[in-house]
């Protein structure tokens, strides 16, 4: 699977998804650091990605219908969430292969121990 990572989430979270042998980009690595929501949304529609971010911008169904995106991962995190419960969380959704099998055009909300997905 391929993802796009969001700049709110640690720079090491491409090397766990590459760790799952998954393709991951990282959207300070293609010049779109400072871009607007739309602006990477529009780039992870485009290339075919699964959107990984902390921002719930992301969630609103209406500014952005899973179902024209290959997965929108919204991870639910603390203000105060450090960089390895970043990582756990992720984690924990990679090893859930039958959750990634059903992700493309749905949107999950991945909070500790719950993973919401709302269906196309």
């Amino acid at each position: 699977m391929r993802f796009l990572i969001d700049a709110d989430l640690p720079r090491s979270t491409k090397t766990l998804l590459e760790k799952f042998d998954h393709e991951a980009i990282d959207v300070r690595d293609i010049g779109l650091r400072s871009a607007k929501d739309p602006v990477i949304a529009r780039y992870a529609k485009d290339h075919q990605a699964c959107l990984l971010t902390g921002d719930f911008g992301f969630a609103d169904v209406r500014n952005y219908p899973p179902e024209t995106y290959d997965g929108i991962v919204v991870l639910g995190l603390p203000r105060d969430a450090t960089a390895a419960f970043i990582l756990q969380l992720i984690e924990e959704i990679l090893r859930q292969t039958d959750v990634l099998a059903r992700l493309p055009h749905k949107l999950a909300i991945v909070e500790a121990g719950r993973i919401r997905l709302r269906p196309a």
